[in-house]
């Protein structure tokens, strides 16, 4: 399920308070005792460390720290040539849903980013679907990113063609590192 608003298409986080630009890093995110401290009762909506055998999991960091603002889990879909997002979320002070003000703009951004670069590593040119929370950010993906409604496994089953998924990865600027969490 995805739960992130697309706030600004920024290359880098924007501070909210200091309105500074701050630089980010991709992390994957293999230990399940890292992952368990996010879970549905502190706002990550999941218990992500039950979800780390059968996804692949990356955090966005602030660049040189391990403050998550986001993270997305991940499967390759060979069936449908595409990247399948099985979660996505933004750290609760950078939720629209549960803040009005979000600490950092452009995480949700740089979360597709992530799922955009992954697709197009594994072979499949930036395509990507999954299930929007809701109709809002189904329309809002649409509107975004030019996703396409599918509704066949969920009603609000989307799918981001590859030219689309390939664009997002061009909007955004983020740091793969070796290290993993």
């Amino acid at each position: 399920m995805i739960y992130v608003f697309i706030d600004e298409f920024t290359p880098c986080l924007r501070d909210s308070i200091t309105l500074e630009l701050v630089q980010t890093e991709a992390v994957a995110v293999v230990r399940k005792s890292f992952l368990s401290k996010f879970n549905p009762e502190n706002h990550w909506y999941v218990k992500w460390g039950e979800l780390s055998e059968d996804y692949e999991i990356y955090a966005l960091v602030l660049k040189g720290t391990a403050g998550v603002q986001g993270l997305v889990a991940l499967q390759k879909d060979e069936q449908s040539k595409a990247a399948f997002i099985a979660w996505m979320v933004t750290a609760p002070e950078n939720n629209k849903l549960l803040v009005d003000k979000p600490r950092y703009y452009g995480v949700g951004g740089h979360l597709f980013a992530i799922a955009a670069s992954k697709s197009i590593e594994w072979g499949y040119g930036g395509a990507m679907h999954g299930f929007a929370a809701n109709e809002e950010l189904l329309k809002h993906y649409q509107s975004a990113f030019g996703a396409e409604h599918i509704g066949a496994l969920h009603p609000y089953q989307f799918y981001i063609p590859p030219d689309d998924g390939a664009k997002i990865t061009e909007e955004y600027d983020y740091e793969w590192t070796r290290a993993s969490l």
